[in-house]
């Protein structure tokens, strides 16, 4: 008696067209992804064009003014210690005589 495969060779065609379909199905989610990360990185970039970057910019415009009054109080700071300094040193000529 020979061996009748119709049956097995019935299933694996079957095995076969699901691989097929599996295999599309998983082409779809990945092209399904990459239009989900374009859109997606397009939106990240109209939300820092629109608020990020100005708010970047006004947080630059206070550290440079933060920066412009520090240099004018280490000015004054600095002149002031020089004035202290030279006074002290009057001061003491002043006691050793």
């Amino acid at each position: 008696m020979a061996p009748d495969l119709t049956t097995t060779n019935v299933l694996l065609g079957i095995l076969a067209a699901v691989s097929v379909l599996e295999a599309l199905g998983l082409v779809g989610l990945f092209a399904a992804g990459y239009v989900l990360v374009r859109r997606l990185l397009k939106v990240i970039d109209g939300i820092e064009s629109r608020q990020i970057a100005p708010a970047a910019a006004r947080v630059n415009a206070i550290l440079d003014d933060v920066h412009d009054v520090t240099t004018t109080v280490k000015s004054g700071v600095d002149s002031i210690d020089n004035s202290l300094g030279w006074m002290i040193r009057l001061l003491r000529r002043l006691v050793r005589v």
